[in-house]
Parts: structure tokens; sequence; C-alpha cells
């Protein structure tokens, strides 16, 4: 499979287009920036995202992390020579939703040749802390290359 480009000068359109039917369009995930060492998306808080009894599914906020994460380590290398495996994905759940949307931003703490560390905080639309993660990326040089 052939990847394209992606930097931070890639219009979020053709960003959000490359996230078509994979898990994080079915969760309805949905990049709204990026810059250098960041990344911002959303994700709705409905039946998609929800854990039986309505609330926002705590598996939900771990995916929403390593996505934005995984974006942001797709952005630091060239995707078309390496891949990105999210290798470890830890989080505190601070708060709960039944409704609306969450908004995360992923940072990179450390960008080595082998690993990247992000920290990934995800808000409501008031701006609380409703989970703090860390996800750590491994970049592994792909077959054939």
């Amino acid at each position: 499979m052939t990847f394209p480009k992606l930097t931070i000068s890639t219009p979020i359109g053709q960003i959000n287009q490359f996230a078509k039917n994979t898990m994080v369009d079915a969760l309805g995930i949905c990049f709204t920036a990026v810059g250098a060492g960041w990344v911002e998306a959303s994700m709705p808080v409905d039946h998609r995202t929800a854990r039986p009894g309505g609330f926002l599914h705590g598996g939900a906020n771990l995916a929403l992390a390593e996505t934005v994460a995984g974006l942001g380590s797709m952005l630091m290398v060239d995707i078309q020579e390496y891949d990105i495996f999210g290798i470890q994905v830890s989080a505190n759940h601070t708060g709960s939703m039944t409704e609306g949307t969450v908004y995360a931003r992923a940072e990179i703490v450390h960008q080595g040749n082998q690993t990247h560390v992000w920290n990934v905080e995800i808000k409501n639309d008031a701006g609380k802390l409703i989970s703090t993660g860390r996800v750590t990326n491994m970049i592994v040089k792909r077959n054939g290359k």
C-alpha cells in the first residue's frame, strides 16, 4: 500500500480523508488542527463512544488519545518509509460525559529516532479535563525499505 506524504502543511480535510473507513472514522473522530509537535481532534459522545448507561467509554478516550498521538508521529516521519505503532497507552479519566463533544490535544514530549512520547489532554466543551493520557509510539522501518 502506498501512503501519501503527510506534513503539518497538509490540508486538514486531506488528513481526515486519509482516516476514512477506519476505526477513527467509525468513532467520529475528526482532526481539527495540526502544528509542529501537536495535533488536535474532536470526538462525539454518542452511541459509538458510550458504554452501557450512556457515559463516555474510557476506551473511546484511549482510542482518541492514540489517534491524535499517532497522527502526530506520522507528521514527523516519512510514512512511506516508516510505520507508526502505539506501544503503550495509559490514561487517568478525571471526568464523565453523557453527551456533547470531547476535544483532544496531543503534544510531543520526546521525539527520538525509534520512539515518540506524547501527552494528551481530553476536555469537554467548557474546557474541563475529562482524561489525561500518555502515548508512546514506536517508529519502525517498513518491510522492503
